[in-house]
């Protein structure tokens, strides 16, 4: 058995057995209350920079398959369990996860008591933490834990962004995922800003008749203009907006010339600072998919997937010429938007979250809607 740590920087240290690849890695320690979709969890670039610890207690026994990754590879930093399931037993399943986890160099430590973890994250918020199974020094662990750099301090966009513009391609959905019913069959082009895509997010854009030109997190408004988008989409992504003033800039000249936008998790963020809002940190943000939500203009509540540890601050929202459409009935943040008189809209959470649920897909066919409203007004 080879022995495996946690350290977090309140000076708390986990023991348990490594159940992924060799090493050590540093990143924010977050806890995510999904029951399934673990593949989905770990290849998503919004993880980037961060340790996932998952509260269901048995993780694995679906393995992992070649249709459900959110993008080409794993982005956390290292992944935490109560139990590693090594027997698979799915049709679809391709490699185990353990070996998975191997493969593409992800420590994980399984055996620990994540529910004590997840208390602990909860009454004292997201902290630092390291996660080795090669120095299992307690104090030496910790001190270098309390010694690493925020979430906040590092560019993770930069790291999970496309390298360069490029269509997508790949025209079809993963299986068993739902259509979108009442879709125009009018073809529109799209500009997808990159700061974290995932894969079905751009597979519901195609589905709704949407030609997705992906844009590199650096790309400007000009660059964007030049393929005389019908739309623009502000994909999801990892680490704090407000340090992203590029984005901003370049989000803020594209709502001037009133193209249709639509902006999901960062995307949305990102909406509210371009049109004069804030964001703030939260304590240990939303992770998992099952998170009930609002809409304020049917009274209809969503359960949602959600993966975000920045919100909008609803005290800057006056004089934005931004409205709350979607609120959290956990703690009442803002998870939607709209622009008063700008196509502007955005939501904080997943609609397009896999394995599910897919309550929220109506989000796609509204951003639909607006291209609609854009061409016949033209």
């Amino acid at each position: 058995m080879n022995i495996a740590k946690l350290a977090l920087e309140d000076g708390t240290v986990f023991t348990g057995r490594s159940c992924g690849a060799d090493g050590e890695r540093t990143g924010e320690v977050v806890f995510n209350t999904a029951m399934t979709g673990y593949q989905e969890v770990l290849t998503d670039p919004s993880y980037c920079g961060q340790i996932v610890a998952m509260t269901y207690p048995l993780i694995g026994n679906t393995g992992v398959n070649r249709e459900d990754g959110e993008s080409a590879r794993p982005w956390v930093e290292g992944f935490v369990v109560r139990e590693m399931s090594r027997r698979r037993s799915n049709f679809r399943s391709s490699e185990d996860l353990p070996a998975w986890l191997v493969r593409h160099g992800i420590p994980a430590i399984e055996g620990i008591d994540t529910r004590a973890l997840t208390r602990r994250l909860r009454d004292r918020g997201a902290m630092m933490g390291i996660l080795s199974t090669r120095d299992l020094d307690d104090a030496g662990l910790v001190a270098r834990a309390q010694a690493a750099p925020k979430l906040g301090d590092r560019d993770c966009v930069s790291e999970v962004t496309s390298k360069e513009t490029h269509a997508f391609l790949e025209g079809k959905a993963a299986p068993f995922t739902p259509a979108l019913a009442g879709s125009d069959p009018r073809r529109f082009r799209v500009a997808a800003l990159d700061s974290g895509i995932k894969t079905a997010i751009l597979r519901y854009l195609d589905r709704i008749g949407c030609d997705v030109t992906v844009f590199p997190a650096d790309a400007t408004a000009g660059r964007i203009l030049a393929i005389k988008p019908d739309g623009v989409f502000l994909s999801n992504g990892p680490g704090d907006p407000a340090v992203l003033d590029h984005h901003v800039a370049c989000i803020r000249a594209l709502a001037d010339q009133h193209v249709p936008v639509f902006g999901i998790c960062l995307g949305h963020q990102l909406v509210a600072l371009a049109l004069g809002a804030r964001t703030y940190k939260m304590k240990f943000g939303h992770h998992g998919g099952n998170h009930p939500v609002r809409d304020l203009t049917t009274g209809k509540i969503e359960i949602t997937t959600q993966n975000h540890g920045y919100a909008v601050d609803p005290e800057s929202l006056p004089g934005t010429g931004l409205s709350v459409t979607h609120r959290n009935l956990y703690d009442g943040t803002i998870e939607g938007l709209k622009h008063e008189s700008l196509p502007v809209f955005s939501v904080q959470y997943h609609p397009e979250g896999g394995p599910g649920p897919h309550d929220s897909l109506y989000l796609f066919q509204r951003f639909h809607d607006l291209l609609c409203a854009r061409d016949r007004g033209r």
